[in-house]
C-alpha cells in the first residue's frame, strides 16, 4: 500500500500516516488541533513484511485500511526523559518548581 507520512510542527516526533496524500478531511478535529501544521516528509510503499523503526507495519496498515490514517506518537521513553533527575533542579517561570 502506498502511504504518505507527515510530521507535526507542534508535537515533536509525532507523525501522521495517510492512505491518500493530503486527505486531511477524514481526521478528527481534536487531532488536527493537537498536531498543528503538518509537513509532508515521506512517501513509502508499505506491506506487512516491511520493518519500521518505531511502529508495527501490520498495525499501521490496519489503521490505514479501516480509518485512512495512523497516528505515530513518540515512544514512552522519549516522553519520560523530561522526568530525568538531571532536569529536577530547573525552575519554571514564576519561581515554581
Amino acid at each position: 500500500m502506498q502511504c504518505f507520512v507527515y510530521a507535526s510542527a507542534r508535537k515533536i516526533d509525532s507523525y501522521l500516516w495517510l492512505a491518500q496524500r493530503d486527505d486531511f478531511e477524514r481526521l478528527p478535529e481534536a487531532m488536527v488541533s493537537m498536531l498543528g501544521d503538518l509537513r509532508f516528509v515521506l512517501e513509502v510503499q508499505l506491506d506487512g513484511q516491511r520493518r519500521l523503526p518505531v511502529e508495527d507495519a501490520e498495525q499501521v496498515l490496519e489503521h490505514l485500511r479501516t480509518q485512512g490514517w495512523h497516528l505515530q506518537l513518540p515512544p514512552p521513553e522519549t516522553l519520560a526523559g523530561a522526568n530525568h533527575p538531571a532536569y529536577g533542579n530547573t525552575r519554571m517561570e514564576g519561581g515554581e518548581e
